[in-house]
């Protein structure tokens, strides 16, 4: 597909429907502003309610800031309990949210200018896809993940039903044909269980990725050319459409609350002391792991910026810091650390000269914010994708990772593990150089003559030159 100096200019019309979850809406508004930014009329789906107030907030604040949008909010029917949903209040929405999706027919068919693409989150792919086929227009799918995980998730139909095998009787690891195995202890428990309702959601979405025109990733070439080089090559999963990456996408500049806090005190730090530590918007933490975390991280001495949280869900954010951790650590600690329970800005933050180092869960946007500002990182994941998203990571050279500390929660990880762990992240400087190189990759993807822009300039191209043709149909 190439961009030739007469190109169309026609506007095309993208609807974007993302999923619950900050971590599946920051990589839709970060592609709505990316989109705006090269003339594409666009429409925002977003689910009601939201299950955390984070979500709301957001994109009241995106959509103040772009009134251009169009905004639909879908009323989701709320699921009645079975078997098979989960406790989990993002799996419930997940799976409401995919059971529901092909009821946006009718808000679609009634836009103006008419829709050009669909632009959905996997966990809605296959009532998308049909809605995308009825009104006759392109459908792409947006991932949220790595794309080795994205991998995983496109051979679950398979996984879950003849190669059900392979998830028993010792297995050690899975093997997807084509691609490098993924360690047994990577999968997410859910997908263990056919009938888990998250699990089901995805097989059921998996099976219309075959019939989109493409996935856009969240990655670049660099980050995972195996992977990437096998499908696009249909040496695996031959039945995907094209893996199109286009990140790391850049965020979209909302002032939040709270910022004013930590980025002065940032600002007063020497370059690369300060060990910033977060582990997403859905990870809950036990008092006794966050005990351990605040004595390990107390005796490696180094400066700190820790992002904390007790709750899964924000709203049920009750206790204050004096209640979780104590006031002589607090007191300790006072002159070289900061412990903050308000969302950050974290694309602000890894962009500071003062922060050495990042432990994280390894949730997908922070994977690709670390990389694109050459932050090296600890990986400590909790659940869902995030083992594999760490060993993507480590093989790219952009981090480490203890794969012994298991699950979040599923063991007691000590202080003076972490106290290591943290002391290595800070002091090595051959993994210091490794991610800067990565951040360099990152940062020449994202521009003029990059892959990941060249990649998204010619979808929209694509589209542009698919709205003419309509038009020039029409009119004959």
């Amino acid at each position: 597909m190439s961009i030739s100096p007469g190109s169309v200019t026609s506007q095309p019309h993208i609807v974007l429907f993302p999923s619950a979850g900050m971590g599946h809406l920051t990589p839709f508004l970060r592609l709505a502003s990316l989109l705006l930014s090269h003339d594409c009329k666009l429409t925002l789906i977003t689910t009601k309610p939201t299950v955390s107030v984070a979500e709301c907030t957001h994109i009241s604040s995106f959509l103040s800031k772009h009134p251009e949008i169009n905004h639909i909010e879908f009323h989701v029917p709320p699921m009645q309990h079975s078997g098979s949903i989960s406790d989990d209040p993002f799996f419930i929405q997940f799976e409401a949210t995919s059971r529901s999706a092909h009821q946006i027919h009718p808000l679609l068919a009634s836009l103006t200018p008419p829709v050009s693409a669909i632009f959905a989150d996997l966990v809605v792919a296959n009532g998308a896809n049909k809605v995308a086929v009825d009104l006759g227009v392109r459908n792409y799918i947006v991932s949220t993940t790595s794309l080795k995980f994205l991998s995983l998730m496109a051979y679950l139909p398979v996984l879950t039903t003849s190669d059900a095998a392979k998830l028993v009787d010792g297995a050690t690891e899975i093997e997807i044909p084509g691609l490098t195995p993924l360690p047994i202890s990577s999968i997410p428990p859910p997908f263990f269980n056919a009938d888990h309702g998250f699990t089901a959601t995805l097989v059921s979405n998996a099976k219309a990725l075959p019939f989109c025109n493409g996935i856009l990733m969240n990655t670049f070439e660099s980050f995972e050319p195996e992977t990437l080089l096998a499908i696009n090559n249909k040496r695996a999963l031959s039945n995907l459409p094209s893996i199109l990456p286009i990140g790391p996408l850049e965020t979209y500049g909302l002032n939040m609350n709270g910022q004013t806090r930590y980025l002065p005190w940032l600002n007063d730090q020497p370059a690369e002391s300060v060990v910033f530590l977060s582990f997403g918007s859905r990870t809950a933490m036990s008092k006794d792991q966050i005990k351990e975390l605040s004595d390990g991280l107390e005796r490696s001495g180094y400066r700190f910026l820790w992002v904390l949280k007790t709750k899964k869900v924000d709203k049920d954010e009750k206790e204050d810091l004096g209640e979780i951790l104590s006031s002589s650590f607090l007191e300790r600690t006072k002159n070289r650390g900061m412990v903050i329970k308000e969302w950050v800005n974290q694309q602000d933050i890894l962009g500071n000269a003062a922060i050495g180092g990042f432990v994280s869960h390894c949730g997908w946007n922070s994977v690709m914010e670390a990389a694109g500002n050459g932050v090296p990182v600890l990986a400590w994941p909790q659940h869902g994708d995030q083992r594999t998203n760490a060993e993507v990571l480590e093989k790219a050279g952009l981090g480490i990772w203890d794969a012994t500390w298991g699950w979040g929660g599923q063991r007691l990880v000590k202080q003076d593990e972490i106290q290591r762990k943290i002391s290595e992240l800070m002091t090595d400087e051959k993994l210091k150089s490794k991610a800067k190189s990565v951040g360099d990759e990152a940062k020449k993807a994202t521009g003029n003559g990059g892959t990941s822009k060249n990649t998204i300039l010619e979808t929209i191209e694509s589209l542009k030159q698919n709205v003419q043709t309509v038009l020039g149909t029409h009119k004959n």
